[in-house]
């Protein structure tokens, strides 16, 4: 049985973590006493959140989506307005499993019963929490994600395990399979966006703690998307959606990206979040036919819905 680290009372903890400035000190304090194994590793956790680590590092955890994913030191933390990422390509993937009727109740996996797995890329993929969050809601799926970050895969690796997925170290779509190519229903993209004048501004637990590669988004922050975007049609399937983080002042812009890769784009938004997702489909093959996201926004105008039911929870 652990020791308890008790010594250190709670009251104690939340002096000390909210004269570092820890804006929610109790819920922290309650969240270190119940990860601390002994006094000493108590005191330690304390002295590194105090000293401004991440929570998140701390603890070695995050929640994201209602589950508990594995946070390693020096690897970015998944964001909660991130969940709202996952919402919208649970739901294009549903789609994407029954495009016939989209509000037909789909299998456990979350696809037609028949239909073969869906095929899942989350691209950037840090922690890999945005994967394996698909994963969960969606049932099985075929999940692969990338990272360029050594770091960044090791963590992701021990996340997606569960749902059987294979995470590669390299630049997008370079280490992917030439197999997927055509065949990505879903592909998901938590790249950074920050543009390099603005990374300097960031809080210190971001800018000090989290690798740049995951922050920096290039001089107007569109960098990388602009790769994502003009990548992704070779690897989805028709009817396959491209899904990406943004900024509501990045939105127009990044849309055009969209546009000009050849896929149709939509935009959705989740004031409570602060959220913005980009979208693009891969017209389905009939002619004058495309893939129609549930996002209830004509192309290239932000949404005022923030998810398919008009609600952003």
């Amino acid at each position: 049985m652990p020791a308890s680290p008790s010594p250190l009372p709670q009251s104690a903890i939340v002096a000390r973590l909210r004269a570092a400035g820890c804006v929610f000190a109790e819920d922290e304090a309650r969240l270190l006493l119940a990860a601390a194994r002994t006094p000493a590793g108590l005191a330690a956790m304390v002295d590194q959140r105090a000293a401004g680590q991440p929570l998140e590092h701390v603890l070695g955890w995050a929640e994201f989506c209602g589950l508990r994913m594995a946070v390693d030191p020096g690897v970015f933390v998944p964001r909660r307005r991130t969940e709202f990422l996952v919402r919208q390509a649970a739901a294009l993937a549903r789609q994407s499993a029954d495009p016939a009727d989209p509000a037909d109740p789909v299998g456990p996996g979350g696809q037609a019963p028949g239909r073969a797995r869906l095929v899942v890329v989350d691209l950037c993929c840090g922690s890999g929490a945005v994967g394996a969050a698909l994963a969960a809601t969606l049932g099985q799926v075929e999940l692969h994600a990338v990272d360029i970050d050594p770091a960044a895969v090791r963590c992701a690796r021990r996340n997606v395990a569960a749902a059987g997925g294979q995470v590669y170290e390299g630049d997008l779509c370079a280490p992917l399979p030439a197999a997927l190519r055509g065949r990505v229903d879903i592909l998901v993209a938590n790249a950074p966006y920050v543009p390099t004048e603005e990374v300097g501004m960031l809080p210190p637990e971001a800018r000090l703690h989290e690798p740049r590669v995951a922050l920096d988004g290039g001089a107007d922050g569109l960098d990388i998307l602009r790769r994502v975007t003009a990548a992704a049609p070779r690897w989805l399937a028709p009817g396959g959606h491209l899904l990406f983080e943004t900024s509501e002042r990045q939105a127009p812009q990044a849309v055009a990206a969209v546009t000009r890769s050849g896929l149709i784009p939509h935009v959705a938004s989740s004031g409570r979040l602060n959220a913005t997702v980009v979208a693009g489909a891969r017209p389905l093959p009939r002619a004058g036919q495309a893939a129609s996201p549930p996002f209830a926004s004509r192309p290239g105008r932000p949404a005022a819905q923030s998810s398919p039911s008009g609600s952003d929870s």
